[in-house]
């Protein structure tokens, strides 16, 4: 049997794995293009060739996170063909994985900290990539039959969010140890409360 040979990375595609690496270990503001084109094994005219600057850089590392979030999506649809709250359940999984496993935290929540200026370029990926994340469990929501799908999302969002903040301060062995256990129970409560409203729909009053 032939060992797999793996294509080596485009010169593009490295710098920007490159720089993902070296801005989570380093920082945005801790690490500079001359280490990024170093590392990557190129030159800074090269780097300079395929983005403009080094806020391009930074754009295009965040555009390739929501690539891979979207990826994730997508594993997760074909996981759960037509089946709705699978998914929902599926995404807390996937939510536990990021929160637990990754010491870092949130590339883009991260970079919003760093990046206090309201106009740099990044703010606005960062801004479109989590509205686009917080519609697109809002859909799920709704369409796994949860009555009050945005809000349900909310609470989600949130307890991700926070999730990832205290595995950075308290350790895998902190409150991001139960995200499941918490996401499970914050579904059942949204399930069980529509549940709950559809029941009470059906009873019919006393005529006085």
């Amino acid at each position: 049997m032939e060992d797999c040979i793996v294509a080596p990375l485009k010169p593009r595609d490295r710098i920007i794995s490159t720089a993902r690496d070296l801005f989570r270990k380093h920082g945005i503001r801790g690490i500079g293009v001359d280490a990024i084109a170093e590392a990557a094994g190129t030159n800074k005219m090269t780097l300079y060739r395929h983005f403009g600057s080094k806020d391009d850089l930074v754009v295009a590392c965040l555009r390739d996170v929501g690539r891979q979030a979207d990826a994730i999506w997508s594993g997760i649809e074909a996981a759960n063909p037509d089946d709705r709250l699978a998914q929902l359940h599926a995404w807390v999984r996937c939510g536990a994985e990021c929160a637990i496993g990754d010491g870092r935290g949130c590339d883009m929540v991260n970079a919003a900290v760093e990046l206090a200026e309201i106009n740099h370029p990044a703010r606005q990926v960062i801004e479109e990539f989590k509205t686009a994340q917080r519609i697109r469990l809002a859909r799920l929501c709704r369409d796994a039959g949860i009555a009050k799908a945005e809000l349900l999302a909310d609470t989600l969002s949130l307890l991700l969010e926070g999730a990832r903040v205290s595995r950075q301060s308290a350790g895998v062995e902190g409150p991001c140890a139960r995200f499941i256990i918490i996401g499970e129970a914050v579904i059942a409560a949204f399930a069980n409360g529509a549940k709950g409203r559809k029941h009470a729909d059906k009873i019919s009053l006393p005529h006085w």
